[in-house]
């Protein structure tokens, strides 16, 4: 018999922290900062928080290469931002081009391991609880070309040292099935829950990425539940796409529908950390600010809908009966008001 949550527990708050990718509010430098050379990760900042985005994800090292870290502190308590947490930025960095935890290089995947680290070490100054990976470079790209059990076991035994290097950080792997490899490595996330398992360490979960899960052909809602069915779900990046490619569309722009069901389930598991739009303004040649505010205008009319969705006996009758064409009525008819 299915059970449902009572009405207290089903009612979803909307989210309150926005993040947003930084480098996005490089666009249109030139004209937003004239007769300005280089920008900074201040400057980044400064205008992220005019759009309306109180939190952040910081790259490292990135995003650390212009700011000492007590200059960082001010500045985010200057500009009411909340630090979500770091994320590492690999493929910045011309030696991890075959890979970080899997390059051929046994010194390479050391310094990828030492470079994790520090980044670790600087989260812990800035007083911050979650590091991302997202090892988009480890992987193949022909038949032949590697070991797969030398590369399965050089990743496992590098997260298992980064996850007990300090055990307060939480480290969340972000699955993406290409790009720039032809092949992940840790691509969907089954994939993901079973490279979990096997490190066995409880200060590990996920980063979900709506489009990326489309381009793994998933449903988002299904993968959050079956995330939190044996892990956690520690970050969220909401945008949108076709399922063909890291589109980075704005949220709800293809899939409004998929969104509210995601953030249903999102409530029903208690997440309340960042909402990240990992969305790229630039390749439609959009004002990073005003698309940064559409986003969060969407993600809250998106999450009104899904706040009366989760009371509505009828839906729940439903869902209870796997009866689709009156769940999709039912939505539809909250969604298209």
């Amino acid at each position: 018999m299915l059970k449902y949550y009572k009405k207290s527990n089903w009612r979803i708050n909307i989210l309150e922290k926005f993040a947003a990718r930084l480098n996005s509010f490089k666009i249109g430098s030139q004209d937003y900062w004239p007769g300005k050379n280089k920008i900074h990760t201040l400057d980044l900042l400064t205008r992220a928080s005019k759009a309306g985005i109180n939190s952040t994800d910081l790259n490292f090292p990135d995003h650390f290469t212009d700011i000492t870290l007590q200059e960082l502190k001010r500045s985010l308590k200057k500009l009411n931002i909340h630090l979500n947490g770091l994320a590492m930025r690999y493929y910045s960095e011309a030696k991890f081009k075959l890979g970080a935890f899997t390059n051929p290089d046994k010194e390479i995947r050391r310094k990828a391991i030492d470079e994790t680290k520090e980044g670790i070490d600087t989260l812990s100054e800035l007083n911050g609880d979650l590091l991302t990976l997202w090892m988009g470079q480890d992987g193949f790209d022909y038949s032949f070309q590697a070991n797969y059990s030398y590369l399965w076991d050089w990743t496992i035994n590098a997260l298992k040292e980064i996850t007990e290097y300090n055990p307060n950080i939480k480290i969340a792997l972000e699955y993406k099935p290409n790009e720039p490899r032809a092949f992940s490595l840790i691509p969907d996330v089954s994939t993901t829950l079973m490279a979990i398992k096997e490190v066995g360490n409880k200060n590990m979960g996920v980063v979900l990425d709506f489009a990326h899960v489309l381009y793994a052909d998933e449903m988002p809602a299904y993968s959050a539940n079956l995330i939190s069915r044996s892990s956690e779900i520690l970050g969220v990046h909401l945008n949108d796409g076709y399922g063909k490619w890291d589109n980075g569309l704005m949220v709800g722009a293809v899939h409004p529908l998929q969104i509210v069901e995601l953030l249903v389930e999102l409530k029903k598991v208690n997440y309340n950390r960042a909402i990240y739009f990992d969305t790229f303004p630039d390749h439609s040649g959009l004002d990073p600010v005003e698309e940064a505010r559409t986003n969060i205008k969407i993600f809250k009319k998106l999450g009104k809908v899904a706040d009366k969705l989760i009371s509505n006996s009828d839906l729940k009758e439903a869902i209870s009966n796997q009866n689709a064409s009156q769940a999709l009525n039912i939505v539809q008819e909250y969604l298209f008001k």
